[in-house]
C-alpha cells in the first residue's frame, strides 16, 4: 500500500511539474512562400493560444486556442477559437509533447518551440475576460459566462487579446506582442493586429491596478478613444 501511494505521489508531482513547465511563452520560426513567419504560443493555467504572423512586418496570418490539459506527455487541446478554420471550434486534439532544455517539442509534426519566458516577470500572468466598463465612476458589468468572449492572455512578456464566439465559431478580430508593468504602467507593444496592420509598432502605455483580484485598465486605446475596462481572471 506505501508503495503505491509513493508511486502516485511522484505520478502527481511529475504531473503538476510538467503542467508548470509549459506556463509562460514560446515561439518558432518557419518559412512560408519566402516568408519568415513568426509562431508565438502562450500557456497560462488552462488557457493557450498559439499565433502566426509575418516576422518582418508583423501582418497578421492565424490564430487559434482554448483550454488544454496535460498528462503525462499526452497533451490535449480544447479549440474554442481558429481564425483560419471555424470548422475546429468545439473539437478537441491530442497529442505527445517533450520539453528538455527550455525546448518544446510536439512530437507528431516535429515541430520545436524555444521558451521566451516561464510566466515572468509581468505582473498580469493570465488569461482574463473583459467583464465590465467604468462610466461615469460606476462599474458596469458584462456576463462573461455567454457564448461571446473578449480574453486576453498574458505570459510574463507576452500579452495577446482575442475576441470570439464558441457558438457561432466566429472568429472576430486578435492583436497582441510585448508587454511590461512597472510602477501602475501596463504598456503593450503592438507587434500584430488582425483588423489594422498599421498599427503594428505601437507602443501604448495604461494605468492598471488590481483591485479585489479585478484588473482595472485604464487610458487611451489604439484609436485614441478614452477607455477604463475591467477584467477577471478566467476559471
Amino acid at each position: 500500500m506505501k508503495k503505491y501511494i509513493g508511486l502516485l505521489v511522484c505520478f502527481c508531482l511529475s504531473f503538476g511539474l510538467h503542467a508548470q513547465g509549459l506556463i509562460g511563452a514560446w515561439e518558432r520560426y518557419s518559412t512560408s512562400e519566402h516568408l519568415k513567419v513568426k509562431h508565438v504560443m502562450v500557456y497560462t493555467d488552462g488557457y493557450y493560444v498559439l499565433t502566426a504572423f509575418n516576422a518582418n512586418t508583423g501582418e497578421f496570418v492565424s490564430t487559434t486556442g482554448g483550454s488544454w490539459e496535460i498528462e503525462g506527455d499526452n497533451m490535449t487541446e480544447h479549440i474554442e477559437f481558429d481564425s483560419s478554420n471555424s470548422d475546429r471550434v468545439g473539437t478537441t486534439i491530442s497529442y505527445s509533447v517533450s520539453i528538455t532544455d527550455s525546448k518544446l517539442k510536439h512530437i507528431e509534426s516535429n515541430t520545436t518551440f524555444t521558451q521566451i519566458d516561464n510566466g515572468t516577470p509581468g505582473a498580469l500572468q493570465g488569461a482574463w475576460l473583459m467583464s465590465g466598463r467604468v462610466k461615469d465612476g460606476t462599474v458596469q458589468s458584462r456576463d462573461t459566462t455567454g457564448p461571446r468572449k473578449t480574453m486576453k492572455i498574458l505570459s510574463g512578456t507576452r500579452f495577446q487579446w482575442i475576441a470570439f464566439n464558441i457558438e457561432t465559431k466566429e472568429f472576430k478580430g486578435t492583436g497582441g506582442g510585448t508587454y511590461t508593468t512597472n510602477n501602475g504602467k501596463y504598456t503593450e507593444n503592438i507587434a500584430f493586429f488582425s483588423k489594422d496592420n498599421s498599427k503594428v509598432g505601437l507602443s501604448l502605455s495604461f494605468n492598471f491596478e488590481l483591485i479585489d483580484g479585478n484588473w482595472h485598465h485604464s487610458g487611451k486605446s489604439s484609436k485614441g478613444d478614452p477607455i477604463h475596462e475591467v477584467w477577471s481572471i478566467r476559471d
